[in-house]
């Protein structure tokens, strides 16, 4: 009996940080590492475009830094499909015929369109508006049963699913069949990390003074933690609301480590912030090492990497293109 698909990806938009770690990465090697489904894991350099535009010279070099990061954490290409979203037409093709049926006071309505549009007033592109689109092309075009996700991609994930059910009831397939499978949600226990300068804020990789990236140099990590803001008080206690600081550190340290924060609030009991902070600064430094080492050695075999991402787009293309053959039959583009 073959395994489930699940099917995730992040964007090449530069140096990885522990929310990105925490959030996504360190789960996908969790889910491969599980046995129970056939996973796909893309790096979405279309996706990137949108927000973060650069030189093909830089944009290139995301794109090997990524697949750096995905084998140094952990992600194995025998194990895992591990693929380039560009290198894949399909992808495209299935997002046009997407947005030929998406309403667009579907996309409106999306939080996230709505928080970026605010905060660029001009020049908002449109593919920040239609990104939820490939973001559903992404997904069913693998069959995926499954989709890692947190809360903040609830939305999407459910348009994704209208999507691919409006699309079976426009145009069912051979004998009236369904041509796409409507993803289900895999939430996994991911810790909200936020910047370590203003705790009420996610961690963003746009103000690195306030972000731990994961190939950050131990005397790096040192400096930010001690920098990183705190509560009144000194009990190192998880209260997100009234201590936001030293949650969003414990929060970490747990995510890290593998132990419950109630285990860590007992640990530190008595023990004021600077004692908690010297250790987070050991598990973080000791926590990374071996991925900085790795992925270190990786970027000096440029060859490899790109091998690894060629053979791993030509596995995805081929599921890819039997999908979107489907699809052109079924709207009436193949003769």
């Amino acid at each position: 009996m073959s395994k489930p698909i699940l099917v995730s990806g992040i964007q090449t938009s530069g140096r990885l940080h522990i929310g990105n770690y925490l959030g996504a990465l360190k789960n996908f090697v969790d889910l491969q590492k599980s046995g129970k489904y056939q996973c796909y894991f893309f790096l979405a350099d279309l996706h990137s475009l949108t927000e973060y535009p650069a030189s093909a010279k830089e944009q290139q070099k995301r794109v090997l830094e990524l697949a750096a990061d995905y084998l140094a954490a952990g992600l194995d290409p025998k194990k895992s499909v591990i693929y380039q979203q560009s290198q894949i037409p399909a992808h495209s093709e299935l997002a046009w015929i997407l947005n030929t049926i998406t309403p667009l006071g579907e996309l409106e309505r999306m939080t996230q369109y709505k928080d970026k549009a605010a905060r660029q007033s001009e020049g908002v592109n449109t593919g920040i508006l239609t990104y939820p689109v490939l973001m559903a092309a992404d997904i069913i075009l693998y069959d995926a049963k499954f989709v890692p996700v947190g809360n903040d991609q609830d939305q999407h994930l459910e348009l994704t699913r209208t999507l691919a059910r409006k699309f079976n009831g426009k145009f069912p397939g051979r004998a009236g069949g369904k041509t796409f499978v409507e993803p289900q949600p895999l939430h996994t226990p991911t810790p909200r990390v936020m910047s370590l300068k203003d705790p009420t804020k996610k961690m963003s990789k746009s103000q690195p003074e306030t972000c731990l990236f994961l190939d950050d140099s131990p005397a790096d990590i040192e400096a930010k933690i001690k920098g990183a803001t705190t509560d009144s008080g000194s009990e190192v206690r998880f209260d997100p609301q009234n201590k936001p600081g030293i949650s969003n550190l414990l929060g970490i340290y747990a995510g890290l480590s593998g132990r419950s924060v109630e285990k860590l609030e007992k640990e530190f009991a008595g023990q004021n912030y600077g004692a908690f902070k010297r250790a987070l600064i050991g598990v973080v430094t000791e926590s990374l090492a071996p991925y900085r080492a790795k992925k270190a050695a990786l970027l000096k075999k440029p060859t490899l990497l790109r091998t690894t991402l060629r053979q791993g787009s030509g596995r995805a293309a081929k599921v890819a293109s039997r999908k979107i053959a489907l699809v052109k039959k079924a709207v009436g583009l193949m003769l």
